[in-house]
């Protein structure tokens, strides 16, 4: 098996019998040759980056995205050969039952309405070993494992585009990362982070804003491109060897203005922090996931005089 990381959260695996010629001219559209006896790459972990699914649809490389955890064996849901639709991860597999709950009442919500994933089948645990409050957290009594994402199933319509996606679904978040504006609106941060992780300028970023009126991040940036950027903008002398912290988050917040604005919402105050998030300084899991967490408690009082 050739294991393909194409992001810190997803691996593509291609079978070890596949062939690649691979000739791309990305000034040109791009161009792909393959040979052999490739089928479909499989991407497992969770949902696949919007940009990473549209690339490899973009160079006529099928892509089966999976999903699961290891609390339900772990595969729950995957997309079918013959129903690959972009965006999802997917309809759930045979003896497998998907349903959608609000977040604090536990109701059913119907197909189109985005809330917690809940997950019941055959491979789905019985309970943590020798911890029941664990248990009886991630478990309910009738078996329904909560998977702690946020997402939506997609509706079944008799026509139009749309007709063979229904029963797909869509992941959108983590329910604990969700911020909730003072405005009372709800944003999944991850939206954002992914898009920004987009630019060459940004090595890494955390979307903030619980309980405050807009968005804030804090960044750790790429500083050997932000001086190169500086430079061809002329913001500083070509023989400089560093800028001031106004001119850093100046161009950061001119760039997360380009390549955020599509999104929902925008980021306002941003904060640069220096040390990278690693597992060893706690700020990031064996797996490679920022501690969202950890990561605003480090910076608890710096996030508050950016929102002074």
């Amino acid at each position: 098996m050739i294991f393909y990381s194409f992001s810190h959260q997803e691996t593509i695996l291609f079978p070890s019998s596949c062939i690649f010629n691979v000739n791309l001219d990305l000034s040109f559209g791009g161009s792909i040759d393959a040979y052999g006896t490739f089928q479909a790459g499989i991407s497992g972990g969770g949902s696949l980056p919007a940009h990473v699914d549209k690339f490899f649809e973009a160079i006529e490389v099928k892509v089966q995205n999976g999903y699961g955890m290891t609390e339900s064996s772990p595969v729950t849901a995957a997309r079918r050969p013959y129903l690959n639709v972009l965006g999802s991860i997917g309809l759930p597999i045979p003896y497998t039952e998907f349903k959608i709950v609000d977040a604090e009442t536990d109701e059913v919500l119907p197909p189109g309405s985005k809330g917690l994933v809940k997950v019941r089948g055959p491979q789905v645990m019985k309970g943590y070993y020798k911890n029941p409050s664990a248990t009886k957290h991630a478990l309910d009594e009738n078996g329904w494992l909560n998977t702690g994402d946020i997402g939506w199933i997609a509706p079944l319509h008799s026509r139009g585009r749309s007709r063979r996606c229904g029963g797909n679904i869509v992941l959108e978040g983590r329910a604990k990362d969700t911020i909730v504006l003072s405005t009372g609106e709800n944003v999944e941060p991850s939206e954002l982070e992914e898009v920004a992780m987009r630019s060459n300028l940004i090595q890494q970023i955390v979307v903030i804003g619980q309980d405050q009126r807009r968005l804030g991040a804090i960044i750790v940036p790429n500083k050997e491109e932000v001086l190169e950027t500086a430079k061809k903008l002329a913001i500083i002398d070509s023989n400089a060897t560093e800028l001031s912290k106004v001119q850093l988050t100046n161009i950061l917040k001119e760039e997360l203005r380009k390549w955020t604005s599509g999104c929902s919402f925008q980021i306002g105050p941003v904060l640069t922090v220096d040390e990278p998030f690693t597992i060893d300084n706690g700020l990031m899991t064996p797996t490679m996931k920022i501690r969202r967490d950890k990561v605003i408690d480090k910076y608890k009082e710096e996030i508050a005089s950016l929102y002074k």
